[in-house]
């Protein structure tokens, strides 16, 4: 798509969002996120109406969004208000069909589960898969073609992501794939293109919690537990004794918080720096920028664009009264451009003062207990771009393909060109 084109439809949206009746917007229409255009209905319900109730959503029913930052984070923080247990998506789970995972759960039970798993990103194991990242990060981009299109979605999000959850797993190297299919599976809606039913979902996410199980029946008994997430889960104290559901919907939380995140960030960045080209000017200028350039870019993609919580008795809040049992969804993709609290939000800016100052990871108990290794995996891959290309830039060649949902804010398909070599 053209920038023409595209500022088109950026000029569309801003018209129908300003000019429909404020109680008719619905902002987890995931044609929005498809075309990337709900940020004038963002930017309009923060000035407007920063706690907004849609009565009838389509696929969620009614749902209260929250879309101002220190309104997020209010609601983030106060789990004994806004409880989890409803689930983390607008979409309620079938009845029969229930995954309970830890991010899903209230104290005292999430806290145990999630300690049995923090380990795996402690800061001494972190150090350990540093440079098993760099080698991937820089095998893959020395085996992309050069000038010519290639699709950087494929042959580096994914790969590069999905390479470090089997690492993460010690899940069979050859079936790695699987991982991201069932990742996107357990996110899709049927409309999505990805799945045509919920009973394909259901179908795919069995299978892989018949081959997970396999990989526990392997490493219950062992003698030493080995440092991966299954093994980890198998002979945890909270979580040794889960039945198959519930170690589903910690493997989907795991597979889904280790892939989409990640993956979605190292697209965005790049789109962005294309985007804002000064941007990557500054940054071949100044390679030390990458740290802070990486929170930054989290910030700018945010790639999980809300999570739900579910009232426990009324609570006031914005002037409005949620009532008990009431979906709220806190919208980060749109607390992370809240002018009152960034400057200049809707623009990368990689020398940003205070840039981890973010909601991507989302806050209290439930933060986002692998940050440190979606920083460290972005800093790597930017860091071996810059090798090898230091004074050229990768570029976008056209609009990215996205993802078809209100929840993951991602690519499906971005096409690029690598600059020559020079050897």
């Amino acid at each position: 798509m053209s920038d023409a084109a595209v500022k088109y439809e950026i000029d569309e949206a801003r018209e129908r969002a300003y000019s429909m009746p404020i109680e008719e917007i619905d902002v987890a229409d995931p044609i929005l996120f498809k075309t990337d255009t709900m940020w004038p209905y963002f930017e309009r319900l923060r000035k407007e109406a920063p706690v907004h109730y849609q009565p009838e959503n389509k696929d969620f029913g009614g749902y209260w969004s929250i879309t101002r930052y220190h309104d997020i984070m209010a609601v983030d923080t106060n789990h004994q208000v806004f409880s989890s247990e409803g689930g983390i998506t607008l979409r309620d789970q079938d009845e029969d069909f229930k995954l309970p995972m830890f991010i899903a759960m209230d104290p005292p039970k999430h806290d145990d589960q999630r300690k049995v798993v923090s380990p795996i990103v402690a800061p001494a194991n972190l150090a350990k898969l540093e440079s098993t990242i760099r080698e991937r990060a820089g095998r893959l981009l020395d085996e992309m073609e050069t000038e010519r299109p290639v699709n950087w979605v494929d042959r580096i999000s994914i790969e590069l992501t999905t390479q470090m959850l089997a690492t993460l797993f010690d899940f069979p190297f050859e079936d790695r794939r699987k991982l991201t299919r069932w990742s996107d599976v357990a996110t899709a809606s049927t409309d999505s293109g990805i799945i045509e039913s919920e009973e394909q979902r259901r179908a795919e996410l069995l299978e892989c919690a018949d081959y997970f199980i396999g990989l526990w029946n392997e490493r219950v008994n062992a003698r030493e537990p080995g440092n991966d997430l299954i093994s980890m889960l198998a002979h945890g104290e909270a979580t040794r004794n889960m039945d198959k559901m519930e170690y589903l919907g910690n493997l989907i939380l795991l597979i889904v918080g280790g892939n989409d995140t990640t993956r979605n960030s190292i697209t965005g960045g790049l789109y962005a720096l294309n985007k804002f080209p000064e941007q990557y000017r500054k940054l071949q200028a100044n390679p030390s920028l990458i740290p802070n350039m990486v929170a930054e870019i989290i910030r700018w993609q945010t790639p999980l664009a809300y999570m739900r919580r579910t009232a426990l008795q009324d609570f006031e809040i914005g002037g409005k009264t949620i009532r008990k049992g009431d979906k709220v969804a806190m919208w980060y993709v749109s607390g992370n451009r809240d002018e009152e609290v960034i400057s200049n939000p809707n623009q990368l800016v990689i020398d940003r003062e205070r840039a981890r100052q973010h909601l991507s990871f989302g806050f209290g108990i439930h933060r986002c207990v692998g940050n440190r290794l979606a920083e460290m995996q972005l800093r790597i891959v930017w860091e071996e771009i810059l090798k090898r290309w230091p004074n050229e830039q990768i570029r976008v060649l056209e609009e990215p393909v996205r993802v078809h949902s209100p929840f993951v804010k991602g690519y499906e398909k971005m096409m690029v060109e690598l600059p020559k070599r020079k050897h």
